[in-house]
């Protein structure tokens, strides 16, 4: 076991800043303005410069004094800006800037992500624009004094086929986009059905001779027919591509509806100009085709295949954000208040703070609070991850939604709404579900090179065929262009990430665990090193007795009971400790006289009429009494690195009793694991080499830092990092937080600040330290499940255009019809999905 003393120069904590976004000429370099509050002089200027600079993905900061902005170029691939906004809070200067979740209806594929976020980061005072592809969720980060909701509003519609649907609170966002995807899905249902029937007789006829029905219509009766019942398929079912299509060439883009659009209208053309020109005039046009055939059946059957993909996506999709709903689903409804000393029943959302509630079996808790009155069992594994029931008594937390088991209680409501930690828990999952991990920007470059790529292929397709293929070569050049346009699949590459870090982030929560980003979902994994804070995190944070040692190695009880009755009227947590063991040890307490306490020393008092010492060893000696027979006893505990009080009665010591701040349960099974998942783990320490010493020989762990300054935590970590160790580090204190927001990642313990919270990449719901293997488990497999979704999305694009091309026919004389095109591509969608989901069963392996 190693401890490490010799550490740097304590310095400043690396900051973060805000901005105001626009594109830079330079190659891959983005720029924004953000104001700040907190600038009062030129140091401040240095520091922010200087931090910000220092940055990893910064490329230039700079701090302007008199109008307390700051400007920063950063590299968006690297570095995103609520980073660096939330490093320029940490070093104490708030950016003036709000976010906003809108929910956008109508987005289809990647094109459409990339035409909102570049429309919103043109409008002045837009810092950032994230937008999710898999649940239409937009979030914006925006100076207000600049921009408001109605110009997002008016830049989204703007652009393309959008809604954009406003709610006043996180709850209201998430009912509306419920709302908008069950009406989607509805309406995909209806377009679907109906064009599916009017495809199933354009097929029937399109067979012409083999049917005897239809041996009865000449072929221009029966092309006028296909054009009668195609036209509703292709300009009713098939407007939204139509549609999608035109606002994407207006805007100077291209996008999926672009691919589907174009290859439709090409066979739906040639089709109609069969059925209108005559067939002498068409049979020199069409290269010496003797009888054009027609193509409406291909048009119809493709846009019925597109609108079942976009069915079947739209409902995987939504299960991918079932955990927001299932969380949301566990609100109490109604609330059984005490109001002019009556009992009411009310609406859940109507309780307020400081409202007393009844809570009766069964029932579902409608607000985090503190219990009054009454004794139960709490069910809190929806919230924590924790399946054990836990049991709740006066003066008690309790947290709304979760499920009161046994008895009845009341509480005093002090956090309702928005405020309580379900809704919080929502509103920091669906902002971790709009971010974008690193892999996801990687992916949405290549989309938007992807679609002109493939118009480039597909009139190269044409072409060749044209000119090299066999007689006809119209119609097998206009065949394989549609079947190049239809088959190539730029959603696929589009849902690969997010799909699989919104469903990841929702079992993650399920859990207890809280991520606030997909780069840090993405980013876990990378993790070889972990630090652990030791007072609050791999212990309880408070002390409490470990051993009782009377003089005559049989009476320990009444050593603990002179002693707790001694401190029954002090409140330093060693008396708290004392008096709580003695209760539960069931021990009548003696009345308490003449108590004084000596600060740093320990106390004194009269216990049945008798003088009483509790304290420090020296304390006792300093007071003429020897402890000479139980030095053996105090050494050997003091060794452990345990707190050693005296007991001493009249003029003879009595005893002793050790406290310590003991180790948490499930640290040593905890720690463990992570090392056989191949992590380095130090722990970090304000106590004692000794105390530190006996902790980490306790929990396993090979290296401490003993002795800390809070100033000096930072240092540590860096130092860590300067090593090449990817760096997380796990507190729960306020004294952690610059530590957390300079690791690479940074996990609070739920039970602890909220401040550590804030600055942390990870919160543990709960106090389980299960969820820090639990989540670098999960973070690993999210990104196998990425990898495989992008491998099959590259595989199917790399294998599909080129068959659909033709280039298999000179040898294999493999053409591929655009109808089987289009299932391969609405297959490709539904595959990728459909993997992300089998996230929602995973379960650690421990």
């Amino acid at each position: 076991m190693k401890s490490e003393k010799n550490r740097p120069p304590a310095c400043d904590v690396p900051g973060a800043q805000s901005h105001s976004r626009e594109e830079s000429g330079r190659s891959g370099i983005s720029h924004f303005d953000v104001r700040v509050t907190g600038m009062g002089c030129a140091a401040c200027v240095s520091k922010i410069e200087n931090t910000l600079s220092s940055m990893k993905g910064v490329s230039q900061a700079r701090a302007n004094l008199a109008s307390e902005t700051v400007s920063v170029s950063y590299f968006p691939d690297k570095i995103s800006p609520e980073r660096i906004l939330r490093r320029l809070e940490s070093i104490g200067y708030k950016p003036a800037v709000s976010n906003i979740d809108l929910t956008v209806e109508g987005i289809s594929c990647p094109s459409c992500v990339a035409k909102i976020e570049t429309s919103l980061k043109k409008i002045p005072g837009v810092i950032d624009a994230s937008v999710n592809a898999v649940s239409g969720t937009t979030t914006i980060t925006f100076d207000p004094l600049y921009a408001d909701f109605q110009q997002f509003k008016k830049f989204i519609e703007g652009v393309g086929d959008y809604t954009v649907v406003s709610a006043s609170d996180e709850t209201g966002i998430q009912i509306a986009r419920e709302r908008a995807q069950e009406e989607h899905i509805a309406a995909l249902k209806r377009a679907f059905a109906i064009s599916a029937i009017l495809t199933v007789f354009t097929g029937l006829i399109s067979m012409g001779e083999r049917l005897p029905l239809i041996r009865l219509m000449n072929d221009s009766m029966r092309n006028y027919v296909l054009l009668i019942l195609t036209l509703p398929v292709m300009f009713w079912a098939g407007l939204r591509f139509l549609r999608g299509a035109v606002f994407a060439l207006r805007h100077k883009t291209f996008d999926m509806n672009v691919l589907i659009a174009l290859g439709t209208l090409s066979a739906f053309l040639y089709s109609v100009a069969v059925t209108f020109i005559p067939e002498n005039l068409l049979s020199r046009i069409a290269w010496k085709s003797a009888h054009p055939h027609v193509y409406y059946d291909s048009a119809a059957m493709i846009i019925t295949l597109m609108l079942l993909g976009r069915m079947l996506e739209a409902r995987a999709k939504r299960k991918s954000s079932d955990a927001i709903v299932r969380l949301l689903g566990l609100r109490a409804k109604i609330a059984h208040v005490i109001r002019e000393q009556k009992e009411i029943d009310i609406p859940a959302d109507e309780v307020v703070e400081g409202d007393i509630v009844i809570v009766k079996p069964g029932e579902a808790i409608p607000a985090d609070g503190v219990i009054i009155e009454g004794f139960s069992t709490v069910n809190e594994s929806m919230i924590t991850g924790e399946g054990m029931p836990v049991d709740k008594a006066p003066g008690d937390i309790v947290i709304g939604a979760t499920i009161n088991l046994t008895g009845a209680f009341k509480f005093r409501a002090t956090k309702v709404g928005k405020e309580t930690i379900l809704y919080q828990i929502v509103r920091m999952m669906e902002k971790a579900q709009g971010s974008k991990a690193a892999v996801q920007r990687v992916a949405d470059r290549v989309t938007s090179y992807f679609v002109p790529a493939v118009l480039s292929i597909a009139v190269i397709t044409f072409i060749c065929w044209l000119i090299l293929g066999e007689d006809p070569s119209f119609p097998r050049a206009l065949l394989n262009f549609v079947a190049v346009l239809i088959i190539a699949c730029p959603c696929a590459l589009g849902l690969a990430t997010p799909t699989a870090i919104m469903v990841g982030m929702g079992r993650a929560a399920e859990f207890g665990l809280l991520f606030k980003g997909g780069d840090v979902l993405e980013k876990t994994r990378t993790i070889n090193t972990i630090v652990f804070d030791k007072t609050g995190t791999l212990t309880i944070g408070e002390p409490s007795v470990t051993d009782v040692v009377s003089l005559d190695g049989k009476d320990a009880l009444s050593v603990l009971r002179i002693a707790a009755s001694a401190e029954s009227a002090s409140e330093h947590p060693i008396g708290v400790a004392l008096r709580k063991k003695a209760e539960a040890s069931q021990l009548d307490l003696a009345k308490c006289e003449s108590f004084k306490a000596i600060p740093g020393k320990g106390v004194s008092a009269t216990i049945d009429g008798k003088r009483v010492l509790v304290g420090k060893p020296a304390f006792v000696v300093e007071n003429g009494i020897s402890v000479s027979q139980l030095e053996k006893d105090i050494s050997s505990l003091s060794e452990e690195g345990k707190t050693v009080m005296v007991v001493a009665v009249e003029d003879e010591a009595k005893g002793i009793i050790a406290l310590a701040d003991t180790v948490k349960h499930e640290a040593k099974t905890a720690i463990e694991i992570i090392k056989k998942m191949g992590l380095d783990v130090f722990l970090l320490s304000g106590d004692t080499e000794k105390t530190s010493m006996y902790v980490s020989k306790k929990l396993g762990i090979d290296t401490f830092f003993a002795e800390v300054l809070p100033g000096e935590k930072v240092d540590i970590i860096s130092e860590l990092k300067s090593q090449g160790r990817k760096v997380a580090m796990v507190g729960d204190g306020i004294n952690d937080a610059p530590a957390l927001a300079s690791a690479d990642i940074g996990i609070a313990v739920g039970a602890g600040t909220d401040i550590a919270i804030e600055a942390s990449d990870i919160t543990l719901i709960g106090d389980d330290l299960m969820g820090v293997p639990r989540a670098l488990e999960l973070s690993r497999k999210t990104y196998r499940v990425i990898k495989q979704n992008l491998f099959w999305a590259f595989f199917y694009n790399s294998l599909g255009i080129p068959v659909a091309a033709g280039v298999l026919y000179p040898v294999f004389g493999i053409l591929l019809n655009p109808v089987y095109a289009a299932v391969a591509m609405a297959f490709s969608s539904v595959s990728v999905v459909s993997n992300s989901l089998r996230l929602k069963r995973f379960q650690p392996g421990f």
